[in-house]
């Protein structure tokens, strides 16, 4: 078993698909244009796995509040890179503060809040 794709409703669809593609080095998949008569959208992944990207609706939109532990919900989304020093340089380059947790077995993992307000944690096995 493994997760096929995780689904996210974002304030700027290209501007968060260009975000995690940069990040991660993820590609489009598929997408549904502004055009269409449904929501637009964007899948960008590899070829297991996939973000599903949907466009907000600008008269519903709100960011998320601060990720809560103790609340039933959606708490974060991980993903195993290979190099942590090098995302989370490349997160401060964008002005996005990191927590570096080192001694967290098995790997070393950094969490961070993306554009949108969700709290996305990378994780470099050893």
């Amino acid at each position: 078993m493994w997760l096929e794709h995780v689904n996210l409703t974002v304030s700027d669809l290209e501007a968060t698909a260009k975000f995690y593609g940069e990040l991660l080095g993820l590609k489009i998949r598929w997408r549904r244009e502004q055009g269409s008569p449904e929501t637009p959208a964007i899948h960008i992944g590899d070829d297991h796995s996939y973000l599903a990207l949907f466009q907000a609706d600008p008269a519903k939109s709100g960011r998320l509040g601060e990720p809560d532990y103790g609340r039933v919900g959606f708490n974060h989304v991980g993903f195993v890179i290979d190099d942590l020093d090098a995302k989370v340089a490349w997160l401060a380059q964008r002005g996005i503060e990191t927590e570096l947790i080192d001694d967290y077995e098995p790997g070393r993992r950094a969490y961070f809040i993306d554009p949108d307000g969700f709290e996305v944690e990378l994780v470099e096995y050893r």
